[in-house]
């Protein structure tokens, strides 16, 4: 049966507001918990990956329940980065376009804080923060969390092992009386510790179609490879992806920084993103990737956070994730909206094993991608070296004079030529094979 939003309680307001955004059936998640926000009292813990459309399930109700005759602070939703909390906040105002008595403020990090404390002293019904900031801010006295109704933990799996000293002195503060709404994409030992130390007795457990929604759309594949030749296998990938937009996935920031340099000599459209980088820089590469300006980028899975891009079209692995919800998260990345993508996982032979535990852990399947072959790698190492060499700019500091003696050398050649000698001086300096063409083969044969 296909649910409207007006049979699940929203009001009105909230609807015209979803009707200018096109957004006229909602998610299998969205019909199962905007119900219970509305109607019930329990706290809500729901289990939903990526993509399932959890920031309506949580933002139209609790919209709706705001009293507007308060001016305190009732509603609190803490997010894991400001990326996402970012595109929380983004989404509510979008939803709350036509109830604009609500009011809503973003507290996230990474950005000058005293322009927040400044909007703090304006009524303010809706806080959407990163646990570091709010804990600073509820320091400086800055905000008053004494009358909040209603705390979402969104991607709470992510806070509770990164951030979850900051979260714990939230949870102090605030009111034992509010309504706890828990969002989650993987259910590990923390979260249910913390369910049980900060939610009430009886809790309301929602969980989406995660066969359906979870990880539809996304083709599940790892490849084998030798240490040293990790990064050709990948090259070689990302050039068959040309055009394409894509997240290639390291453990490290100096891993994500070694990986983007090498992705820049090879001339790769990419950006670097990780948690040491200024929120200014942050947000400029997250913007040229948006637009379409850079087509790759290289982060880790804590800056990648928040990340709502649909048109990404593969994610790589390219070191295995520890925890099964970090794989959850970096998949979901791609086949967003009805979209299919690629979750690729690049592993060295020790790590194959561990693959059958994230597929019963996940309820997924792997399928082994086809490594390239020695002479497709040759193939490959060679367009990328034509490629630099297409997009080197010309030393304006060399003398005419210079210039024009090497062009004397070359003047006879034609341009076929040229191609040709500069070809084989690369294949004779990296002691490369030129490669076997169909001509040659058959000249040979008929030796």
């Amino acid at each position: 049966m296909s649910h409207q939003f007006s049979d699940l309680g929203i009001n009105e307001h909230l609807q015209k507001s979803l009707a200018n955004l096109q957004m006229a059936v909602p998610t299998d998640i969205q019909v199962k918990t905007i119900p219970v926000i509305l109607n019930q009292k329990e706290d809500v813990v729901v289990l939903a990956k990526t993509g399932t459309g959890k920031t309506a399930a949580f933002g139209l109700p609790l919209l709706q329940l705001i009293d507007v005759a308060n001016s305190n602070v009732q509603t609190l939703i803490l997010a894991p980065t400001r990326e996402l909390g970012q595109q929380i906040y983004n989404n509510l105002v979008a939803y709350a376009a036509d109830s604009p008595e609500v009011s809503i403020a973003s507290v996230c990090g990474g950005i000058p804080i005293k322009p927040q404390i400044e909007r703090l002293k304006t009524p303010t019904h809706i806080v959407v923060a990163t646990p570091g900031r709010l804990v600073d801010l509820m320091t400086r006295g800055a905000i008053d969390v004494k009358s909040v109704q209603y705390l979402v933990l969104d991607e709470a799996d992510e806070m509770v092992s990164a951030l979850k000293d900051e979260v714990d002195v939230i949870i102090k503060a605030i009111p034992k009386t509010r309504r706890t709404l828990l969002f989650t994409a993987t259910m590990p030992g923390t979260i249910k510790q913390l369910v049980q130390n900060y939610m009430s007795k009886h809790v309301v457990h929602i969980e989406a179609d995660m066969g359906t929604v979870g990880h539809q759309g996304i083709d599940h594949q790892y490849v084998v490879v030798e240490p040293i030749e990790k990064l050709e296998v990948l090259l070689h990938f990302l050039n068959s992806k040309e055009g394409e937009r894509g997240i290639i996935f390291c453990k490290t920031k100096a891993a994500v920084n070694k990986l983007a340099k090498n992705l820049a000599i090879n001339k790769f459209s990419s950006g670097a993103l990780h948690g040491s980088l200024t929120q200014g820089i942050r947000d400029r590469i997250m913007e040229q990737f948006r637009e379409g300006y850079i087509d790759i980028l290289v982060a880790t899975d804590l800056a990648a956070r928040g990340i709502d891009v649909k048109e990404i079209s593969y994610v790589v692995n390219y070191h295995l994730p520890d925890t099964y919800e970090a794989y959850v998260h970096r998949s979901g990345r791609t086949a967003r909206a009805g979209a299919k993508g690629l979750s690729l996982t690049i592993l060295q032979k020790e790590e194959v094993e561990d693959i059958a535990d994230f597929e019963n852990e996940l309820g997924i399947v792997f399928k082994q991608f086809k490594k390239a072959d020695a002479q497709s790698i040759e193939e490959n190492n060679g367009l990328l070296w034509a490629r630099k060499i297409f997009k080197t700019k010309p030393n304006r500091e060399v003398s005419e004079a210079y210039k024009a003696r090497i062009k004397t050398i070359f003047h006879h050649l034609t341009k076929e030529e040229l191609v040709d000698k500069i070809f084989a001086n690369y294949l004779a300096q990296n002691h490369t094979e030129a490669p076997k063409t169909e001509v040659s083969k058959k000249q040979k044969k008929n030796k």
